[in-house]
C-alpha cells in the first residue's frame, strides 16, 4: 500500500533532486540495478554476522537504488523489457537473501516461519505476474503494477523490524506471511471481478 500511496511524494523528495546532476545521464540504469542487488547481497552477510545496523543500512540503500534505476531509464528514455526483467529478478533475489539470512540466524527455531514467508512470497509474485500479463494498462514500471496490502516498502519494514527486534521474529514473520498470502488472494479476486465485469459487458447486446 505504501508504494502506491507515497510513490509521487517519494519521487519528488528523494529521487528527482538526484536526477538533476549532470553525471546521471552517463550512468547505465542496469548498473544501478546491479548496485541495488550488491547492497542486498552485503546485507545478507551483515544479518548473519549480527551487524544489525549495517544490515539495515544496506537494505535501505538497496531499496533506494532499486527505485533509482527506473527513474534514470525514464530520464534517458532507455526503458526496456530487459530493464524490467532485471529489476523484478533482482528485487526477488534480495528478498530471498534477506529471508535466508533471517533463517540462518537460528535455523532450528526459525525453519517453519522462514518457509512460510518464502511460500507467501512465491504466491504473491505469482499472482502479481499473472495478473500483469492480462492487464492492459501499463504503469511507469513498463508493466501493469498491481497494488496490494504488502508491497516492497512494507516488506522492508517487516524485515528491518525482524533484524532489530529478534525477540519478535515469530510474531513478525507470521504476520508478514499472512498478509503477503492475503495480498495474493485479494489480487486474484480483484482480477476475477474485473474479468466477470468485462465478460458481462462483452455479452451485452449492442
Amino acid at each position: 500500500m505504501l508504494d502506491t500511496n507515497i510513490r509521487d511524494h517519494y519521487q519528488k523528495i528523494f529521487i528527482n533532486p538526484f536526477l538533476k546532476f549532470k553525471f546521471i545521464k552517463n550512468i547505465n540504469p542496469h548498473f544501478i540495478t546491479f548496485v541495488a542487488l550488491t547492497f542486498g547481497l552485503f546485507s545478507f552477510f551483515f544479518i548473519i554476522s549480527d551487524h544489525k545496523y549495517l544490515a539495515v543500512s544496506f537494505i535501505l540503500l538497496s531499496g533506494y537504488f532499486d527505485t533509482l534505476d527506473g527513474s534514470i531509464a525514464r530520464l534517458k528514455n532507455v526503458e526496456s523489457n530487459l530493464g524490467s526483467v532485471l529489476d523484478i529478478f533482482s528485487d526477488r533475489l534480495v528478498e530471498m537473501l534477506i529471508i535466508s539470512a533471517l533463517f540462518l540466524i537460528d535455523p532450528r527455531s526459525r525453519a517453519f516461519l522462514s518457509f512460510f514467508m518464502l511460500a507467501g512470497c512465491y504466491l504473491c509474485i505469482t499472482s502479481f505476474l499473472v495478473v500483469s500479463i492480462f492487464e492492459k494498462n501499463i504503469s511507469v514500471k513498463s508493466f501493469h503494477y498491481s497494488p496490494g496490502i504488502i508491497e516492497r516498502s512494507e516488506a522492508f519494514i517487516f524485515f528491518i523490524s525482524m533484524i532489530l527486534f529478534p525477540n519478535l521474529f515469530s510474531f513478525l514473520a507470521f504476520s508478514f506471511s499472512v498478509l503477503v498470502t492475503t495480498t495474493s488472494f485479494i489480487r486474484i479476486y480483484e482480477f476475477y471481478k474485473k474479468s466477470k465485469l468485462k465478460q458481462s459487458i462483452d455479452l451485452e447486446p449492442r
